[in-house]
């Protein structure tokens, strides 16, 4: 028996390992039971509308801030793709996101084809930044990146009986978070030289060239993670395992690594922003106009002549074309010194938890009600009345998915210590022999019953 001191030490673990589970069975029970009824979506335009820019109104009310934080590089308030900024991006995004799901909304496709590929540009620029600045290419912050990105996410395939590639917004992430180590990890003690990050940018594309576009190279490569990446519809049995992962993954196989060019240049940028905003008054107007007009032009033309294509057009294109987009956004976002140091709190909120957000609405905000199904249809709470359902299943979704959040990294900070790889390593171990163990008793229990007729 565990002894008090044991208990009294490990409480708050205790209690979110409980707490935990509570949460997933929930998930369980809202997807996979008949307790709560179900219902259809409903696409209506104007609601749609009315409900995004609602949001949008009552968030720059009540969380409009101005912030005056120093920029790591030039210890001024320049704030050039600020953090505050990228959370804010990430949230309203992520928003129509999930309204796109909730309603059915496929005439939003495109667009949001291009912001996952802005969640993947920001995975290239965010860990750029972290490893070239910091150098830290410990086992302890690469345990941690992963654990955040997938503990959740493998406890839902455990759990709910999903294939990984269900959830394919995470393998993605993994993918390109692993480029990007590997990347600026060898040879590290390069990465001062401007000429070694060139080199490393061209050896990542031309590894993307080699896998993606070479015929029978990705096959290749992938076929023996088959039985980790692959997945099959339900509804679509008839396509290959690993079609999903090719497919997703080969939409946004080039964004990461504009986002790490744009994060080596981020310093320089910054630089030239800080000299541009002590030039005086007409010449600075002048240049920020020039930006903010051609940023809007190259816009224009990318919104007539791209994105307004049929969708199986339009992800011939995507490729090779959402940097133009994402730049412009950045280039209007940043365009002056007010615009870069506003940001509206509520969205930087919810781009925390995109994450939760995004694994959460398939199984308590929507739901499926088969492994590996997508979630065709909506969780209702209060069947036949639709807006009132919506408030409180979006109300209960959003609590449970900051709080599983926050329980990601208490349980994070308990499994992953930062400074003690021999205890990180010990529990990597546990962690691999628990899991094989209860996979194998697994396997043994569902192969009884077939044995037995």
């Amino acid at each position: 028996m565990m002894d008090d001191t044991f208990l009294v030490e490990n409480r708050l673990t205790l209690r979110a390992i409980s707490e935990f589970g509570v949460l997933l069975a929930y998930y369980y029970i809202c997807d996979r039971t008949d307790v709560f009824a179900s219902s259809n979506k409903n696409y209506n335009r104007d609601l749609f509308l009315f409900l995004y820019f609602l949001l949008i109104i009552v968030s720059a009310i009540t969380s409009f801030k101005i912030h005056h934080d120093k920029s790591p590089f030039s210890g001024k308030s320049i704030l050039y793709l600020n953090r505050h900024q990228t959370e804010e991006w990430k949230g309203w995004m992520q928003v129509l996101f999930l309204m796109y799901h909730y309603f059915a909304a496929t005439e939003i496709y495109n667009a949001i084809r291009l912001f996952i590929a802005a969640y993947v540009w920001m995975t290239g620029f965010g860990n750029f930044s972290y490893y070239y600045v910091r150098k830290d290419f410990s086992l302890a912050r690469f345990a941690q990146m992963m654990w955040r990105l997938n503990f959740l996410v493998f406890s839902c395939c455990v759990i709910l009986n999903n294939s990984y590639m269900l959830y394919y917004i995470c393998p993605m992430h993994t993918l390109f978070t692993l480029m990007v180590y590997g990347a600026l990890g060898i040879l590290n003690k390069y990465n001062d030289k401007g000429s070694v990050i060139a080199l490393k940018i061209i050896a990542c594309f031309l590894v993307v060239i080699l896998v993606w576009e070479v015929p029978g190279v990705f096959e290749l490569l992938w076929s023996p993670f088959t039985f980790f990446l692959g997945y099959t519809d339900p509804a679509k049995p008839n396509f290959p395992r690993l079609h999903e992962w090719h497919f997703r993954s080969g939409l946004d196989r080039y964004i990461w690594i504009i986002g790490m060019i744009y994060a080596y240049y981020h310093p320089t940028v910054e630089r030239w922003m800080e000299k541009l905003e002590e030039t005086e008054v007409k010449r600075r107007v002048s240049i920020k106009m020039a930006v903010a007009i051609i940023a809007l032009m190259v816009g224009f033309f990318w919104l007539e002549y791209i994105y307004k294509l049929d969708k199986i057009t339009y992800n011939k294109y995507h490729p090779y074309t959402s940097w133009i987009p994402i730049t412009v956004y950045i280039c209007l976002r940043n365009v002056t010194q007010s615009f870069r140091s506003y940001s509206l709190t509520l969205f930087a909120w919810l781009g925390k938890i995109t994450l939760e957000t995004y694994i959460s609405q398939i199984h308590i905000w929507l739901r499926s009600g088969v492994p590996d199904g997508q979630p065709k249809l909506l969780l209702s709470l209060i069947p036949d009345y639709p807006m009132l359902n919506f408030m409180l299943t979006t109300s209960i979704y959003l609590a449970i998915s900051y709080r599983l959040f926050n329980l990601t990294n208490i349980l994070k900070s308990a499994f992953v210590p930062t400074k003690d790889d021999k205890r990180l390593i010990h529990n990597l171990i546990t962690a691999v022999v628990i899991s094989s163990i209860l996979y194998t008793l697994s396997f043994v229990f569902l192969r009884i019953p077939q044995m037995l007729v």
